[in-house]
């Protein structure tokens, strides 16, 4: 007879069974760098000098947090990189505008988004969360908070990028391109986007992130992508690990991305493990798009050990510690 206490036992055992099998599999998929503290991560080449900067925080035993904004700030004032702040290349109807946000290891965060005339939104973001009672500011009242905290509104767009919009405006096609951030030289209708997420443990034991772009090139005015949006963007549990994502942010924010990932090495996944979940998720639930567009997951445990995954080939991510200063290493794909 199939009664209660049967079940129970049932229950618990197949309970059993499906934790060991997952734990297999998460050690299977990755081996697990475990490496002093403190230590940085980042997505892309150019994390590499933004670790090395957030480096020089953390290795006088400062916070992760000062670490992270520090870092994340060389790429937004790298006039090159038109990828990520005052650089970054204008929306369709010409306007520079700027997204970050930044998560501490008390579960602080904030973050603005669509901002215009401000160089180092990520420092705004970090002043929205510290003077602020909100999460996140937008648009002109974003710029408004940081004029008022005493930042100097500018002009954010520069020659060569106006000049890759005026080009672009001939067909105003929109085509993604896989990994724009590792590509030179392309036409004017094939420039995209992309993000710094940066992820810090300080000698405390403490984690921290930040995540800061200007967004798809020539995007809808008034698009937002996931980079400033908490548990999308990035992602911090202090008991647990945290989580940055990089790539085409509506599919990152439709499922809720970096908040899955570190979810998913609360209940045990390495740090690889669980970013290859949330790619699969991307897979299962939108499989015509994910062949065509590039997401990744860039995460770090309280251990110290970190992992990543994309859907394509290309993503890389740096890694900053007391071994190395100028790590950089290819990240695991689905495709």
């Amino acid at each position: 007879m199939y009664n209660r206490r049967k079940f129970i036992k049932l229950s618990a055992a197949g309970a059993s069974v499906s934790l060991v099998s997952k734990n297999v599999v998460a050690k299977t998929l990755t081996a697990p760098q475990a490496g002093n503290l403190p230590i940085v991560i980042s997505t892309w080449g150019f994390g590499v000098q933004a670790n090395q900067e957030a480096w020089k925080t953390l290795v006088k035993g400062g916070r992760a947090v000062d670490a992270v904004e520090a870092g994340v700030k060389i790429p937004e004032a790298d006039l090159n990189n038109h990828t990520v702040g005052r650089s970054g290349y204008p929306d369709r109807d010409g306007h520079v505008t700027l997204d970050a946000c930044i998560m501490d290891d008390k579960g602080n965060c904030g973050s603005v988004a669509a901002m215009e005339y401000i160089a180092h939104p990520i420092s705004i973001a970090r002043l929205v969360m510290e003077k602020t009672p909100h999460v996140m500011l937008v648009g002109e009242g974003a710029t408004q908070f940081a004029v008022e905290q005493g930042f100097k509104r500018e002009k954010l767009l520069l020659p060569s990028s106006e000049k890759a919009w005026k080009e672009w405006l001939k067909k105003a096609e929109y085509k993604p391109v896989i990994n724009i951030e590792n590509k030179k030289g392309l036409p004017g209708n094939e420039y995209n986007h992309d993000t710094i997420g940066m992820l810090a443990i300080d000698a405390q034991g403490n984690i921290s992130g930040a995540c800061t772009t200007s967004g798809m090139a020539f995007k809808m005015h008034g698009r937002v992508g996931d980079s400033p949006i908490i548990g999308a963007g990035l992602y911090v549990d202090n008991e647990v690990g945290g989580a940055t994502a990089t790539g085409v942010g509506e599919e990152v924010i439709r499922n809720v991305g970096s908040f899955l990932v570190v979810e998913l090495m609360r209940q045990g996944y390495t740090p690889e493990a669980a970013c290859k979940e949330a790619v699969m998720r991307i897979v299962k639930k939108k499989p015509e798009i994910a062949k065509e567009i590039q997401v990744g997951f860039l995460a770090i445990n309280k251990k110290g050990e970190y992992g990543a995954f994309a859907l394509q080939k290309g993503f890389n991510f740096a890694v900053c510690n007391n071994t190395s200063q100028d790590l950089l290493i290819d990240g695991k794909c689905y495709y």
